[in-house]
């Protein structure tokens, strides 16, 4: 009820955000319910539907990704001071975090079954001349233990995600109650493992794409490959960040480089994993328009919303993330401004940093494109 409450009150941007969650849930939940129903309307030995479900993943696992960022921005569920006192401290706080997004996820579950049932004529009527209702399988019944466990997929994994990406940190021996971490600038881990894993991902992802040209199937190693490169990039996205920032601000950087190289160093942990796994979805999607003409397409109907999907989805997040490192800056730039600089200074170094990241994430997504569609052009 907390949770309700809270989510009755927020800002209307706030509001906004997990409206967006429970479009994004309501996509997902419909894509798997479509699954679902291709899987019992028969065998399907071309096909598989549990190949299907697969390709399902990865708009699931954008979604929660998704509702993940919403919730580390949602300033309803942040600690604050003397909230302790009367049990909202920083565990409840993040399980109610875990809560509003699962009320997010569980609205837009709902929909995509009222959507659904619809579409399949179970409501009223059958919209679309029945088209709709003959590829949702209507004449089959659905069994209705995997329908909730489908719809309930968003919901308990965005909770859980939430849950985790926001507890709070273990203190230190000695540390009290209310004391600050130590802010740390240092060199993120992860650029050798997430450049080792792109490479194996574009790999992987060419020599199984290479076989589904040529049968016209799409096996799950392209999805192997694609979430092989996906995490890859999602794990070297902060050591870039941090990298950039480092190189920024060195030789003998004025006051612009250098409140721009600290800031991409801040924010490289923040930021850095969404630009990963937008490059990964760009790429992606850059590699496939340019095979559309080559190869045969064996994709369904609904492929479109999956991967529609699953570029709002990150889009989204990365965009959320960036709302977050602004959050997380303001009592820097509060401080800077009462120092004496001057807002049109901060304005420069804000669009100094989007600069710097985008020309040296743009030749990547082209890049990691290329080596992926490379070895499938004759």
């Amino acid at each position: 009820m907390l949770a309700l409450r809270l989510s009755r009150g927020s800002h209307p941007l706030v509001l906004l955000r997990r409206l967006l969650v429970a479009a994004a849930s309501a996509g997902v939940g419909f894509l798997l319910l479509c699954t679902l129903s291709y899987a019992v309307s028969g065998p399907h030995p071309a096909d598989p539907a549990a190949q299907r479900l697969a390709w399902c993943l990865a708009p699931l696992a954008a979604t929660v990704q998704f509702a993940v960022a919403v919730a580390r921005t949602d300033p309803g569920t942040r600690p604050r001071q003397g909230l302790s006192a009367v049990g909202l401290g920083p565990v409840r706080m993040s399980a109610l975090a875990a809560a509003s997004t699962a009320v997010s996820g569980a609205l837009g579950s709902a929909v995509a079954l009222l959507l659904f049932l619809h579409l399949r004529g179970d409501l009223s009527g059958t919209p679309f001349d029945g088209d709709a209702a003959e590829l949702l399988a209507a004449g089959e019944a659905l069994p209705l233990g995997a329908v909730f466990l489908l719809l309930a997929l968003v919901p308990v994994l965005g909770a859980g995600a939430a849950a985790l990406a926001l507890r709070p940190p273990r203190r230190r021996t000695g540390e009290l109650p209310g004391d600050e971490p130590e802010h740390t600038t240092g060199a993120p881990g992860g650029l050798p493992w997430g450049v080792a894993l792109t490479a194996v991902g574009v790999a992987v992802e060419a020599y199984t794409a290479r076989g589904a040209g040529s049968t016209g199937g799409a096996p799950g190693g392209v999805l192997a490959g694609w979430t092989l490169t996906a995490v890859g990039l999602a794990t070297a996205g902060p050591g870039i960040v941090h990298l950039c920032g480092r190189v920024l601000q060195s030789v003998r950087p004025g006051a612009m480089r250098l409140l721009a190289g600290r800031a991409l160093m801040d924010d490289a942990r923040r930021i850095g994993r969404p630009l990963g796994v937008v490059c990964a979805v760009v790429s992606t999607l850059i590699a496939a328009s340019a095979l559309a003409g080559e190869r045969p397409q064996p994709f369904g109907p609904l492929t479109a919303l999956g991967a529609v999907l699953v570029a709002a989805c990150t889009v989204a997040a990365l965009l959320t993330s960036a709302v977050e490192a602004r959050q997380a800056r303001a009592a820097t730039r509060a401080g800077l401004l009462e120092l004496g600089a001057s807002a049109s200074l901060l304005q420069a170094t804000a669009l100094l940093r989007a600069v710097v990241l985008l020309a040296v994430f743009a030749p990547l997504t082209w890049a990691v494109a290329e080596l992926a569609a490379l070895p499938l052009r004759r």
